[in-house]
């Protein structure tokens, strides 16, 4: 190996450290702006405490099915941010479970401030033509 070889060797490595660097930092500044802060260093800052409810065809689903349904217990806390339970029921919902008609409320309280309140579908169907 020459002398230059190594030289450029050690430029690469300290450009892709730099880089990696760069990137976290510009992660962590982009997460301290959005609700899922997937890429915070400290993702586990908040109390989150939620209850998970489920209708499908005017069947109230008990608390294992949808603990099967997202993998997720109906009622329970949490350390992440209350984005992550959103989504997890949002991307079951328009995947696995679109055909379902399923409405779902999400209850939560984030670091005991008021309780708020989270429906899916987002918006209500449009209505029928009248028959």
């Amino acid at each position: 190996m020459t002398r230059r070889s190594g030289h450029n060797r050690s430029m690469i490595r300290f450009l892709a450290a730099a880089l990696l660097l760069a990137f976290q930092v510009g992660m962590i500044g982009y997460a301290r702006f959005v609700p899922s802060r997937y890429f915070c260093w400290a993702p586990m800052d908040s109390q989150n405490l939620y209850e998970i409810t489920v209708v499908i065809a005017g069947r109230e689903l008990g608390t294992e099915e949808i603990e099967a349904r997202y993998r997720q217990p109906a009622v329970g806390g949490n350390w992440q941010a209350i984005q992550h339970v959103l989504d997890k029921v949002r991307q079951y919902e328009e995947t696995y479970g679109r055909d379902d008609g399923a409405e779902v409320t999400v209850s939560y309280t984030v670091n005991g401030h008021p309780r708020e309140t989270w429906m899916w579908p987002r918006e209500a169907p449009a209505a029928g033509p009248a028959e």
